[in-house]
């Protein structure tokens, strides 16, 4: 209890003293908040008067507030509280000169309210405290629940209990399960998971983590320790219970575990006060151990010294064991959500690559491809995410939405297992079994020559004998190399139309002039050297496929978007359908399926789509063109694409200008 006396010039402390024995009492002028003293016991103010209205009375209502009482004393000559006090700020008065006894029954009213305004503020301090407590453990957990990143999870663990209890230094050790394999003798090491155990598996915790204030750069080593009584964070793995240490070098005799040492004797560091908390998952089931080292009075006070250790760590109270225990639960939890998530995650990408690998065996001229184009936009986008300059400098991906672009990629050309087969993997602008009949054709046309050229020759004989032979020989020699060579134009004009390269204008006049030749089959019919429908492939202008054939092909996008469609996307990657929708469509409208432009098509699908251009362009496994290289394939993508405004300009110069191509085709 203080009692603090206040402007002792009009009243002396002598007449105070037999009422005020075995008390604090001190002699003080005040003159603003700092000269009160800073003390958290309930104090009463005694307040000299001498008519002058000089107390400073907003410091003093403040610290009555908290934990006050007022006790004024008259001056001489005064029988009542003055007017320059306010009385509801006072809880006695005693008039000059004071009597021992009233002094002290007005002392000891004042100290009872000054104790019960002192409770009461520490009362609402502590419901304050707790307050923020749940508060605070509410957002951690909800932090913790949102974080996928494992490495990262762990790290925040960590760090939100030492900052909750203010720790210089902790670590974390995740339960891991030992897998035996009866058959070699060997072992595979994997955290555990939910699922059935073989009996046979073994456990151990694995040192995941640590953190030190004091030494921040020490280089983290992984280390296994088993499950058992013989270490600390052991020993509460296996009972299941906090382990209170107050000095790691002063264990009790009788205990079952040992601290080790090593490291403060290797970096020069000095643990003291310890709390090891067990990690249980929502089935009780131990999943770790977290464990705190050095509790410090200043949460930013250096532990360099012994002596900074004996000023600084105090002990882990009761309070930060149950804080502890409460975020302990939620980062069971939210590893076990972790790992979950992984596992989910993991088993699409399995998906996703089995979808993948059915489209490559479909259509293996591709094969590699879509492995490719979700190479570029991924790292394309990585690009964008990290320029701030340009139109695309406040553009932002999340690691979500990278992994979206990256399944999109994956996924764009699904929709090519609905393409007929023959089409899809069509090279050249006739079919295998069409061109073979051609050759076939061509051989009938070659023998039936044949056999008149030798026919002819022996009704000549027979019907005219020796005389004029040789000149009929001769004429009719003529005539039947001239017919093989036109025979033999006729094979190589096919030959070379079937390209899918730009038909020459040679080629499509030569195909005309084919196009009306007759020859007799067996039976003696006129039958076209070419049938309507080889003609029709063999005019096509460019490539290998004619319009019903390229909008089978096209239709591939929409049965994409179809199929993606049916997938119950995460919210994470809901946009994956509408990504690889418009893979096609290009800047100025001119694309497919759609014929959408500009705003309307998505970044990411435009990044997506320069790398599908640039992919199709550098392609080794296209048998129908030569691969060209990345600067002549850039150089196409700027002359004819860029410039005439079907791609967009600002994502295409960050793919040239960040090497992004380099990705799948190096220098």
């Amino acid at each position: 209890m203080n009692y603090l006396l206040l402007h002792p010039d009009s009243w002396s402390p002598a007449p105070l003293e037999p009422a005020l024995q075995n008390a604090r009492v001190e002699a003080r002028s005040i003159r603003g908040p700092a000269d009160l003293i800073p003390d958290e016991r309930p104090t009463v103010f005694l307040l000299p008067q001498d008519g002058r209205n000089t107390f400073p009375l907003d410091a003093l209502r403040t610290f009555v507030d908290a934990r006050g009482a007022i006790v004024a004393l008259g001056a001489e000559g005064e029988d009542d509280v003055p007017e320059c006090l306010p009385t509801e700020l006072l809880s006695g008065f005693v008039p000059h000169p004071g009597g021992v006894r009233q002094l002290l029954v007005a002392l000891r009213a004042a100290y009872r309210e000054a104790a019960a305004r002192a409770e009461a503020g520490r009362a609402r301090s502590e419901a304050l405290l707790r307050g923020n407590e749940v508060t605070e453990l509410a957002a951690i957990g909800a932090k913790l629940m949102t974080e996928r990143d494992p490495k990262q999870l762990l790290d925040d663990i960590l760090t939100q209990a030492r900052r909750l209890t203010q720790s210089d230094a902790g670590s974390l050790y995740l339960v891991e399960t030992v897998q035996r394999d009866e058959s070699d003798g060997g072992e595979s090491s994997s955290p555990g998971e939910a699922g059935e155990e073989d009996p046979a598996d073994e456990k151990h915790l694995r040192f995941r983590l640590a953190q030190n204030s004091t030494l921040p750069y020490v280089p983290l080593v992984e280390f296994t320790i088993p499950i058992d009584r013989t270490s600390l964070a052991g020993y509460a793995a296996v009972t299941g219970e906090p382990l209170v240490i107050n000095d790691a070098y002063l264990l009790p005799p009788d205990v079952e575990y040992t601290f080790n040492g090593s490291f403060d004797q290797r970096h020069g560091y000095r643990s003291r006060s310890m709390l090891i908390i067990p990690m249980k998952d929502h089935k009780g089931e131990i999943i770790g151990v977290l464990q705190l080292i050095n509790r410090k009075r200043d949460p930013n006070a250096r532990l360099a010294t012994l002596t900074d250790v004996d000023r600084e760590v105090i002990l882990y109270s009761r309070r930060t064991i149950d804080l502890v225990t409460a975020l302990a639960g939620q980062a069971a939890v939210s590893i076990e959500n972790s790992r979950l998530y992984a596992q989910i995650e993991k088993m699409f990408e399995g998906f996703v690559n089995a979808a993948v690998q059915a489209i490559e065996q479909r259509d293996p001229v591709t094969q590699g491809h879509s492995r490719r184009v979700a190479t570029l936009t991924v790292s394309l986008a990585k690009t964008v995410d990290q320029t701030d300059r340009g139109r695309y400098g406040d553009t932002r991906f999340t690691r979500e939405q990278i992994n979206e672009i990256k399944y999109a990629g994956l996924l764009h050309d699904f929709g090519k297992v609905g393409v007929r087969e023959h089409v899809l993997t069509k090279a050249k602008k006739l079919y295998p079994g069409q061109l073979e009949l051609i050759k076939q054709r061509h051989a009938f046309v070659q023998r039936t020559l044949q056999r008149d050229f030798w026919r002819k020759r022996a009704e000549f004989l027979e019907q005219q004998g020796a005389g004029g032979y040789q000149e009929f020989v001769a004429r009719l020699d003529e005539d039947h190399r001239r017919e093989l060579q036109q025979l033999d134009h006729f094979i190589a004009v096919v030959l070379q139309a079937n390209e899918p390269s730009l038909l020459a204008s040679e080629s499509a006049a030569d195909l005309a002039e084919l196009g009306r030749r007759t020859y007799q089959d067996l039976s003696g019919q006129e039958q076209p050297l070419l049938t309507e429908q080889e003609m029709r492939y063999l005019t096509i202008r460019k490539g290998s496929l004619d319009d019903v054939e390229r909008e089978q092909i096209e239709s591939h996008v929409t049965q994409t978007y179809v199929f993606l469609q049916e997938i119950p996307w995460t919210n994470e990657l809901i946009k994956i359908p509408e990504i690889a929708y418009g893979h096609h469509e290009l800047m100025n409208g001119t694309g497919y399926p759609r014929r959408i432009a500009g705003p309307e098509i998505k970044v990411q699908t435009r990044m997506m789509t320069i790398s599908d251009i640039y992919d199709a362009l550098t392609a080794q496994d296209r048998p129908y063109k030569k691969a060209v290289p990345a600067p002549k394939a850039l150089d196409i993508m700027d002359r004819e694409l860029v410039r005439s405004g079907q791609l967009d300009a600002d994502l295409f110069q960050l793919f040239v200008e960040a090497k992004v191509y380099r990705e799948t085709t190096p220098d």
